[in-house]
């Protein structure tokens, strides 16, 4: 099966039912987006596929063929980070960090389709759950990568 992962068409080997999260850290060695749940219900597991937020724990790869995938490694580099990851720097939203690469993916589909979205636009879209408690830096650093964002436009 071919799987087109950040930008590149990648063979996939797994069996077409292994979930989408463990061909992308098992078998192509993305590991920014992590296991939390199992169960879809935290969001750690976040990607872009086709430009929406989706959950990687437990569907199977198969799904996604013929699919753009987006990881975290494809959104920025530590030199030149998206603006969603300038707005976290700017406004130190992680302590752990583990949540970070889903809610940074959850945040970059949401101001795609909402480029400045209100705080009920976020409370809706952005579902991932942070064991930190860092809500409040992550709804004003979603509010500083839209004016980021906006100021580029």
């Amino acid at each position: 099966m071919k799987l087109t992962v950040n930008d590149v068409e990648r063979e996939i080997h797994s069996d077409e039912t292994t979930p989408l999260l463990w061909v992308l850290r098992d078998e192509l060695g993305l590991t920014g987006t992590k296991f939390g749940c199992g169960v879809m219900a935290c969001g750690a597991c976040t990607v872009l596929i086709d430009g929406e937020a989706t959950r990687s724990c437990v569907l199977p790869v198969s799904t996604f063929a013929g699919r753009q995938v987006v990881t975290i490694e494809h959104l920025g580099t530590s030199s030149q980070p998206s603006a969603v990851q300038a707005a976290w720097i700017a406004q130190q939203v992680p302590q752990c960090g583990y949540c970070q690469s889903g809610m940074i993916c959850a945040t970059t589909a949401l101001l795609a389709k909402h480029p400045q979205p209100s705080d009920a636009d976020i409370d809706a879209n952005i579902t991932n759950l942070c064991r930190c408690g860092t809500y409040p830096r992550v709804r004003a650093a979603i509010h500083e990568a839209a004016r980021l964002l906006g100021d580029k436009r």
